[in-house]
């Protein structure tokens, strides 16, 4: 049996941490399909698009150390849905402290209820990754400062462009 893992958020921006969390699923799995939530209400700092690429680019090596095939898609609507739409057998999501926790379990025992064929598996953040969010690699990029330390190498050169576009 293929073990087919999903992993979603909004990834805007991809970081380190997210990439911490995909290392870990991608040991675990066949096939890790990353699903990036669209909300046509909600404009992001990247475009879905551009996202996808991002995600593409710096998850690529990972995946292939790990023989793990990477899929990268966009989805609208419940995370559990495109979940088993990609045929997932695994939702995998990732904490980084007891709030993350609370919040995931809460949403682990919903998506049980609608589709119990589908299991969640929590990966703990490596210790380097924890104190890492999007909003705030979006804030140190946004005003000026050095997101290298939170944030792929491509994410970054994209980061800064975006900025200096404003």
């Amino acid at each position: 049996m293929t073990r087919v893992g999903f992993f979603s958020g909004s990834f805007d921006p991809m970081t380190n941490g997210h990439l911490d969390v995909i290392e870990h699923a991608a040991a675990l799995c066949d096939r890790l399909v990353i699903g990036v939530g669209s909300n046509p209400n909600k404009a992001g700092l990247f475009t879905v698009e551009e996202r996808l690429k991002l995600i593409r680019e710096a998850a690529a090596a990972i995946m292939a150390k790990a023989h793990c095939e990477l899929e990268v898609v966009e989805f609208t609507g419940l995370a559990v849905e495109a979940a088993r739409k990609a045929g997932a057998t695994l939702i995998v999501r990732g904490l980084r402290d007891s709030t993350d926790f609370d919040y995931e379990m809460q949403m682990a025992g919903m998506n049980g209820a609608m589709a119990p064929e589908i299991r969640t598996v929590f990966l703990p953040a490596s210790s380097p990754v924890r104190p890492i969010t999007a909003t705030l690699v979006r804030q140190i990029a946004s005003m000026g400062g050095d997101a290298s330390p939170f944030a792929p190498p491509n994410v970054v050169k994209a980061l800064k462009a975006k900025f200096e576009q404003k």
